[in-house]
C-alpha cells in the first residue's frame, strides 16, 4: 500500500496509462483553452521588449516624467530585465519541477502584471530600473513554466507545431509594440509623460485577461501521478476525455500503453545537474548550441537595426519602427508556415535545415550588404527571409530543451538553457555587435552579420548530427522519468 508524505501526497509505485491517454487525444476546444491561456504570454513578452526599445528616446526627453537618459533605458534597464528573466527563469524553474506547473504559471504572471503596472508609474530612474528587474523575473519565470506545461499537455502529434507558434508568437507582440510605440510617442494624441505609461498600462489589461483564462488551465496530470497525485490525474483526464468525446460525438482511440514509476516529492538539484549535464551529455551540447547560435544571429540583426538603417540609408529614427514591424511579422510567420513540418519531415532535419538556411542567408545578406547592393527596403527583405528560418529554428530551440530530458528536470532544464541563451544574448551580444553596428564602418557590420551567421551555422551542423527524433514520440519514450520502474529510453 502506498504511504503519504509530510504533503499528504501518496508515495509508492504507480503504474498509469495517463501519458497515452492524453497524447491520443484529437485537437478540441480544451487544447485551444491551454493554447490561449498558457501560449499568449509571449505576445506580452514580444510587446514589453519592443516597446522599452522604442520608447528610449522619448524617456531620455525633457517633460517625459523620468530622469533617464537614452543610454541608460537601453543600456542599464535592458541589463536588467536580462538579469531577472535569468534569475527568473532558473528560480521559477526549480519551484515549477518541485511544486507544479500551474502554481507557478499563476504565480509568475502575478509577477509580471505587478511589476509591469508599478514600471508604468515610475517617478524616479532606480524605480524604473528595479521594477525592469522584476519584470524580466516573471517573464523568465513564465518561459520555464508554460513551456514545460504546454509539452505536457500537448498530443505528442501536435507538439512540435503547437509550441514553435506559441513561442514564435513573441513576435506578433513585437509588431504590435512597434505600432504602438508610433502612437504613443506622438504628442499630439498623448502628453509626453503620459504616453509611454499607457503602452505599459495596456501590458497589464492584456496580462490580466490572460490570467483569467490561464485559471482554467489544470495542473499537468504527468506532474501529478509522478508526485504520488495519481487518483487526481486520472480524474482530471478523465473529465478532458468526457468534453472531448462530447464533441466529437463518439468515443476516443483506445490508449496505447502504460508506465511505472516511483512516485517522489522532489529530486535534489545535485540530480538535475548530472542528468541534464552528465547523463544526457550529447543533448545538452545540442541545447547549448541551439540556444547560443540564435541569440547571436538575431543579435546581429536585431540589436543594431535601427542605427543600420539611420547610418547606412538616412532612415528617420522615427520611422525604423515600421521597418521592425515588416521584421517581425515574417519571424511570426516562420514558425506558421513551418511549424508543421517539424512533426512531419522531423526534428532533425527541420531544426538543422532551419538554423543552416538562416545562416547561409545572412551571409549572402553580408556579402550585397558589403557590395552596397541593398536599400533599406531591400536590406529589411533580405533580414525577413533570414528570420522566417530563424524564429522557426529559434522556436525549436525551447521545443528542443523542454522535450529531450526527463520529466522532473523538464521546467530546470527549460530554464537553465534559457538563462544562457539570454545571458549570451542579452549580455556578450550588445557588447560585440554595439561596438560593430555603431561604428558606421561598413566591414564592422558585415562582421557583426558573419559572426551571427557562422554561430547559427554552426549549431545547424550540431543539430544534424545529435538533433533527437522526437516528431510524434511521447516525452516518457523520448526521456524515461528518472522515476522510471522500468528501463530508460535512450540517452543518446
Amino acid at each position: 500500500m502506498a504511504a503519504e508524505d509530510r504533503t499528504g501526497a501518496r508515495t509508492g509505485t504507480v503504474t498509469t496509462s495517463v501519458p497515452a491517454r492524453l497524447d491520443r487525444l484529437p485537437w478540441s476546444r480544451w487544447h485551444w483553452t491551454v493554447v490561449i491561456g498558457l501560449g499568449t504570454v509571449w505576445i506580452l513578452d514580444g510587446l514589453e521588449v519592443t516597446v522599452v526599445g522604442s520608447i528610449a528616446s522619448r524617456l531620455s526627453e525633457e517633460g517625459s516624467g523620468l530622469p533617464v537618459s537614452a543610454a541608460q533605458v537601453t543600456g542599464i534597464a535592458a541589463a536588467l530585465y536580462v538579469a531577472g528573466a535569468c534569475t527568473g527563469a532558473l528560480f521559477f524553474g526549480w519551484l515549477t519541477d518541485r511544486y507544479g506547473r500551474k502554481k507557478l504559471f499563476l504565480i509568475t504572471l502575478a509577477v509580471y502584471l505587478a511589476a509591469t503596472a508599478l514600471t508604468a508609474v515610475s517617478f524616479s530612474s532606480w524605480w524604473f530600473f528595479a521594477f525592469r528587474f522584476l519584470t524580466g523575473f516573471g517573464i523568465g519565470g513564465e518561459y520555464a513554466a508554460i513551456n514545460s506545461a504546454v509539452d505536457e499537455l500537448i498530443p505528442s502529434r501536435y507538439r512540435g507545431r503547437v509550441d514553435l507558434v506559441i513561442n514564435g508568437s513573441f513576435w506578433l507582440g513585437a509588431v504590435g509594440g512597434a505600432l504602438l510605440s508610433v502612437l504613443a510617442l506622438d504628442t499630439d494624441v498623448f502628453a509626453a509623460n503620459v504616453g509611454w505609461r499607457l503602452t505599459f498600462a495596456l501590458g497589464v489589461v492584456l496580462g490580466a485577461v490572460i490570467l483569467l483564462v490561464r485559471r482554467n488551465v489544470p495542473e499537468s496530470p504527468r506532474w501529478l501521478f509522478l508526485h504520488g497525485r495519481g487518483e487526481e490525474a486520472e480524474t482530471l483526464v478523465a473529465d478532458v476525455e468526457r468534453q472531448i468525446a462530447a464533441e466529437k460525438g463518439g468515443p476516443l482511440p483506445e490508449p496505447e500503453g502504460e508506465i511505472t514509476v516511483h512516485t517522489r516529492k522532489s529530486i535534489g538539484f545535485g540530480v538535475i545537474a548530472r542528468t541534464v549535464l552528465s547523463t544526457y551529455r550529447k543533448r545538452a551540447v545540442l541545447g547549448f548550441s541551439l540556444f547560443v547560435g540564435q541569440a547571436f544571429l538575431y543579435n546581429a540583426i536585431t540589436f543594431g537595426f535601427g542605427t543600420i538603417l539611420t547610418t547606412f540609408y538616412d532612415v528617420p529614427s522615427g520611422s525604423t519602427g515600421y521597418y521592425f514591424a515588416v521584421m517581425a511579422a515574417g519571424n511570426f510567420v516562420g514558425p506558421l508556415v513551418l511549424g508543421r513540418l517539424f512533426d512531419t519531415l522531423g526534428r532533425r532535419v527541420m531544426i538543422s535545415g532551419t538554423y543552416l538556411a538562416s545562416g547561409v542567408l545572412l551571409f549572402l545578406t553580408a556579402w550585397l550588404f558589403d557590395g552596397g547592393h541593398l536599400t533599406a527596403k531591400t536590406l529589411t527583405a533580405c533580414w525577413c527571409v533570414v528570420l522566417f528560418f530563424a524564429s522557426a529554428g529559434a522556436s525549436s530551440a525551447y521545443l528542443t530543451v523542454s522535450e529531450i530530458f526527463p520529466m522532473e528536470t523538464r521546467a530546470m532544464a527549460i530554464a537553465f538553457f534559457y538563462a544562457i541563451g539570454t545571458a549570451a544574448g542579452g549580455i556578450s551580444g550588445p557588447l560585440l555587435f554595439a561596438k560593430l553596428t555603431e561604428s558606421g564602418v561598413v566591414a564592422d557590420t558585415v562582421l557583426a552579420f558573419q559572426v551571427g551567421a557562422a554561430l547559427m551555422t554552426l549549431a545547424g551542423l550540431v543539430a544534424a548530427a545529435l538533433a533527437v527524433r522526437a516528431e510524434r514520440r511521447s516525452l516518457e519514450d523520448i526521456a524515461a522519468p528518472l522515476s522510471s520502474a522500468e528501463p530508460s529510453g535512450s540517452r543518446a
